[in-house]
């Protein structure tokens, strides 16, 4: 009985550690039945982050793309601006350029504000719509090369003198015969001035040219004005009240020819003979004074007087200049043959020189005959 008894209790410690072998052995099994669930649970994650990758990928590709496609429009669009500008700037170049390289061209082609001598068949400038370009031209050989430097040079002279004049002393010359000799020159400066700047700029455009067109006639009428102060000042040096009467009178019919030069029509090529005749008339004025001086001192007197014969030669060369000017001679007999050299505007331009010149001359006779005459005398009152 015992015996049964120890087996029984070695069986039972036995059964004990077979029960734990085997419950050990099934939560092991357990265990490794669990492993697998884990993985397909870190694969479905997996495979769920993949398809939210699929998902969110195309719209970041999308996203992708517009930025791509805005970037290259906005590229395109910057080359295209700066395509536009670098043709611009070459446009600009080349109109520069085309200024600067501008060649002379046949009466015919010109525009009809350009056309004012049809005598005058080649070498014109073509509109240029630059004062640079129109100034560059003065080195140029052209129709109005010749007009523009005559006058040119001759209003370099006139200013040359009028320094000189100034810069005398007062023991050699006073105030007074200074100032009207300035005037004179002033007005010859003036006028050839405006001439010459006329005939550089009028080929910029119509506007420009009809508005120094005036300027230029205007200032025929300043030299005409100015030449009569000294020969008034010193042909009534004594008589006061009749020289300012005179000046007063030819300042007045000075103003009415700007007034009829300041309108439009008067610059027409048709009217070339008007402007001659107004400018002549206006200058024939001076033969009142000179017939009252006459009739006062004598008429032979005035050749000594107030140097009677330059004036004359002065006049002279006047009218001749204007005549060959409204009859458009030399070049109305040889047509084309004119067209740079020995037009009738050209020998115009040294006509009105050489007269300048020769009125200066003569004033300055004048003014040395009355100052060597000392005082005036007093003459007695008329009761």
């Amino acid at each position: 009985m015992s015996e049964s008894v120890q087996t029984e209790t070695i069986t039972k410690p036995e059964k004990s550690a077979a029960d734990s072998t085997s419950t050990t052995k099934k939560n092991s099994i357990l265990r490794h039945r669990k492993i697998p669930s884990a993985d397909l649970n870190n694969k479905s994650d997996e495979l769920i982050a993949e398809k939210t990758d699929l998902l969110s990928g195309p719209s970041n590709g999308n996203n992708d793309m517009t930025c791509s496609l805005s970037n290259e429009t906005n590229e395109n669009m910057d080359i295209g601006t700066m395509a536009q500008a670098e043709f611009q700037h070459v446009a600009a170049q080349a109109r520069d350029l085309g200024r600067k390289m501008w060649n002379v061209c046949n009466f015919h082609n010109l525009p009809q504000w350009l056309q004012d001598n049809d005598f005058l068949h080649t070498g014109h400038r073509p509109p240029l719509n630059s004062f640079q370009a129109c100034f560059q031209s003065i080195f140029r050989i052209h129709t109005e090369t010749g007009n523009i430097w005559t006058h040119l040079l001759g209003c370099i002279a006139f200013f040359v003198m009028t320094l000189y004049f100034a810069s005398r002393p007062e023991e050699e010359l006073s105030f007074q015969d200074k100032l009207v000799f300035i005037i004179y020159f002033i007005g010859a400066i003036t006028c050839m001035g405006f001439s010459f700047v006329f005939h550089t700029v009028h080929c910029h455009s119509e506007t420009v040219g009809k508005f120094f067109s005036k300027l230029d006639y205007c200032g025929i009428a300043i030299l005409i004005m100015g030449s009569f102060v000294p020969w008034l000042y010193y042909g009534f040096y004594c008589e006061p009240y009749s020289w300012i009467l005179y000046l007063i009178l030819i300042v007045a019919l000075g103003m009415v020819a700007m007034v009829v030069a300041l309108w439009d029509k008067f610059s027409d090529p048709g009217l070339r003979p008007l402007r001659a005749g107004v400018f002549t008339t206006f200058g024939l004025i001076g033969v009142i004074p000179a017939l009252h001086y006459g009739a006062v001192e004598g008429f032979f007197s005035n050749f000594t007087l107030i140097s009677l014969g330059w004036l004359l030669l002065m006049g002279f060369l006047y009218i001749s200049g204007a005549l060959l000017y409204a009859l458009r001679v030399p070049e109305r007999f040889f047509p084309g043959r004119c067209d740079l050299l020995f037009q009738s505007h050209q020998i115009f331009h040294v006509l009105v020189i050489l007269a300048a010149f020769v009125h200066y001359h003569g004033i300055t006779k004048m003014a040395e005959y009355r100052l060597s005459k000392g005082e005036c005398e007093v003459r007695p009152a008329v009761v």
